[in-house]
């Protein structure tokens, strides 16, 4: 119990941070909206973490549901970094075709 709490507080301080930078105009439109529902479902599984577990031991698997959420999370991390990684891949082509193009434009001159 004093686990979930200090977790919720954690996530409460996230959010505000969230509120912070949106208002400050760190964060965009969409990447808040996302951030936001993320966070509030973390707070969702740490409030229903008794009936998780409940239903992952129904499911038949021998881990509580934390470790079940802890596994989710990973996955959910190692498909963020792919994602940045083809973003970073897709920037840098853009700025090769852009140095590609400024050189021919100054050896023309």
């Amino acid at each position: 119990m004093l686990q979930q709490i200090i977790a919720l507080i954690i996530i409460a301080f996230v959010i505000f941070r969230l509120f912070w930078q949106k208002k400050k105009g760190l964060v965009a439109g969409s990447e808040f909206k996302f951030w936001l529902v993320f966070w509030f479902l973390s707070a969702l599984a740490m409030i229903f973490i008794r009936k998780i577990d409940a239903l992952v031991a129904g499911m038949g698997f021998s881990g509580s549901g934390i470790e079940i959420l802890i596994y989710f999370s990973v996955f959910f991390l190692f498909y963020l970094i792919f994602r940045l990684r083809l973003r970073i891949l897709k920037i840098e082509r853009e700025i090769t075709k852009i140095v590609r193009e400024v050189a021919l434009k100054e050896n023309e001159k």
